[in-house]
C-alpha cells in the first residue's frame, strides 16, 4: 500500500477516536491538556433513541473513577447528578447471611458514586464542545481503515457524502461489536452467559440512605443502586429465554415480582421507569493493538456486569493511555525515534508520534494485569453462581461467610472494587497530567 503524503488533501490528526460513547468521549476529554489535534467519529447522535451509551442505565463509579473524572474536568458537572455509595450489602438469594461493606473500614466516606448514563452523556457532550484542537464528526459511520507506516487513513460516511481523514493513531472505542476490531482482524474470545440484564429505575417506599444491594442468583446478579430523589437503579439479570416475558409485563406486575425477589429491605416498591434489556456476554480481544491502531473499553473487553466493573475498567484504560502519551510528549520520545524512509506525512504534531509501536506496547503491557484480573473475577463469579452443583454451593457460602467475619478480606475486596490495584494511573490518584 502506498503511503499517504501530506499533499493528499485529507486532514491529518494526531489521534482519531472511533466511537463516541462513554469511553471514547472520556478519552477525548483526557487528551485535552496535551494539545493534540484530536477528532472523534460517532455513528449515532447522543439524543437518538438508538444511542446505547447515554440511556437509562445506572453507572456505578468507583472511587478511582471519580478521581479520573475529576482530572478530566467532568466531575463538577456530574456531581449534581451523583449519589454517594455509603454501604454495599451483598448476599446470595434465599440465604440468611450477608456481607456488609462499609467505607469507614478504609477511612472513607463512600465507595464511589452512582450516576445515570443519560446524565453522564449530557455532561460529557457539553465538555466536548469546549475542547481545543478537537473535531467531532457525528453522525459518522466508518467505512474503512487503511494503514501505512506513518498514518491510518479513515474513510467515513456522513450524510450523503464519503469523507477521508488521516491520523497517526486510531483508537477503537466502538463497543463490543467493534468495527475497528474487525478491521484489525483480531481474534476474539466469546462466552454467552445465557443471561439478559433488565434495567430500569424504581422508587421504593423507604429511603435508600446511600445503600447499594447486590443479590447473587442463579440467573445473575439482582442489583439495586442508590439514585437521587429517592430513586434506585435496578439491574435484574434473568435467563435470556425469560427476558421477553418480563419486558412485556405490566409495570405493576413487574414491580411485584422484582420486589418479591429483593425482599423487604426498602419497603414497598411504588414506581418504575422505562425498562430496557441487554444480553450478557464476555467479549475479549486476544490483542488490543496493531500498528497505529488501539482498542479501548468494550471494544477490547466487554464483561459481565456482576460487580459493576465494566465502565470503571474502561476509564482506567483511558487514564493509562492519556498518561503514556503525556509522558512521551514530555520527553519527546517519539521525536527521537525518527520516521520511515520514502514518502512521509510530515513531522508529528507537537514533536512526538502518538502512534509509535513502543507507546502502544507500553499501554498494552501496563493494562494487561488489571484487565485480566477483572475479567477473571467477574467471569468466575458469574459462572460460580450459575453452577447448581453442590461443590459450587459450598464454595459460594464459604466465601460469603469468610468475608462476613473477616475485616481484612472485606478491605481487600473493597480496595480492588474501587480500582486501586497494581500500577495505578496518576489520574486515579487525583494527580493531573501535564500538557504542552
Amino acid at each position: 500500500m502506498q503511503s499517504q503524503t501530506k499533499d493528499s488533501g485529507h486532514p491529518l490528526y494526531d489521534l482519531a477516536i472511533i466511537g463516541g460513547g462513554l469511553v471514547g468521549a472520556s478519552l477525548a476529554c483526557a487528551l485535552a491538556p496535551l494539545g493534540l489535534k484530536v477528532c472523534l467519529l460517532e455513528a449515532v447522535t447522543p439524543k437518538a433513541s438508538t444511542q446505547p451509551s447515554y440511556d437509562d442505565r445506572t453507572l456505578a463509579l468507583s472511587a478511582s473513577s471519580c478521581r479520573i473524572l475529576q482530572g478530566l474536568d467532568l466531575w463538577p458537572g456530574l456531581q449534581a447528578h451523583a449519589t454517594a455509595i455509603r454501604e454495599i450489602h451483598v448476599r446470595e438469594m434465599h440465604q440468611p447471611f450477608h456481607v456488609l461493606l462499609d467505607p469507614s473500614e478504609l477511612g472513607l466516606e463512600s465507595f464511589g458514586h452512582v450516576v445515570e448514563a443519560r446524565a453522564f452523556g449530557a455532561v460529557v457532550m457539553q465538555r466536548l464542545q469546549e475542547l481545543p484542537n478537537f473535531q467531532l464528526h457525528c453522525p459518522a459511520e466508518v467505512a474503512g481503515l487503511k494503514t501505512d507506516s506513518d498514518t491510518v487513513q479513515v474513510s467515513f460516511r456522513s450524510g450523503d457524502s464519503t469523507q477521508t481523514l488521516r491520523a497517526r493513531l486510531v483508537v477503537g472505542a466502538d463497543g463490543a461489536e467493534s468495527l475497528v476490531r474487525a478491521a484489525m482482524d483480531v481474534e476474539v474470545e466469546r462466552h454467552d452467559y445465557g443471561q439478559t440484564a433488565i434495567i430500569c429505575n424504581i422508587t421504593p417506599e423507604q429511603l435508600h440512605q446511600g445503600r447499594a444491594f447486590e443479590v447473587f442468583t442463579a440467573s445473575g446478579p439482582f442489583a439495586v443502586l442508590p439514585h437521587r430523589d429517592g430513586r434506585c437503579g435496578l439491574v435484574w439479570s434473568v435467563a435470556s429465554e425469560q427476558a421477553e416475558e418480563l419486558m412485556g409485563l405490566e409495570d405493576s406486575e413487574f414491580l411485584r415480582l422484582a420486589e418479591s425477589r429483593f425482599g423487604s429491605g426498602l419497603g414497598k416498591w411504588q414506581k418504575i421507569g422505562r425498562r430496557s434489556s441487554y444480553p450478557l456476554k464476555l467479549v475479549r480481544a486476544k490483542t488490543d493493538w496493531r500498528p497505529r491502531i488501539l482498542l479501548l473499553g468494550n471494544a477490547a473487553h466487554a464483561i459481565h456486569p456482576i460487580g459493576a466493573q465494566g465502565f470503571n475498567l474502561g476509564l482506567r484504560d483511558v487514564a493509562v493511555l492519556a498518561e503514556i502519551l503525556a509522558e512521551a510528549q514530555s520527553h519527546s520520545l517519539g521525536h527521537s525515534l525518527g520516521h520511515s524512509s520514502g514518502q512521509s506525512s510530515g513531522p508529528p504534531v507537537n514533536g512526538f508520534d502518538c502512534g509509535d509501536d513502543r507507546l502502544l506496547r507500553s499501554y498494552s503491557s501496563w493494562r494487561r494485569d488489571d484487565q485480566t484480573e477483572t475479567i477473571v473475577y467477574t467471569d468466575g463469579l458469574a459462572r460460580l453462581y450459575a453452577n447448581p452443583g453442590s461443590l459450587a454451593v459450598l464454595v459460594r457460602r464459604a466465601g460469603l461467610l469468610a468475608h462476613q467475619f473477616s475485616p481484612a478480606l472485606r478491605r481487600r475486596l473493597a480496595i480492588k472494587a474501587m480500582g486501586f490495584r497494581g500500577r495505578i494511573p496518576k489520574l486515579a490518584l487525583g494527580e493531573r497530567l501535564g500538557g504542552v
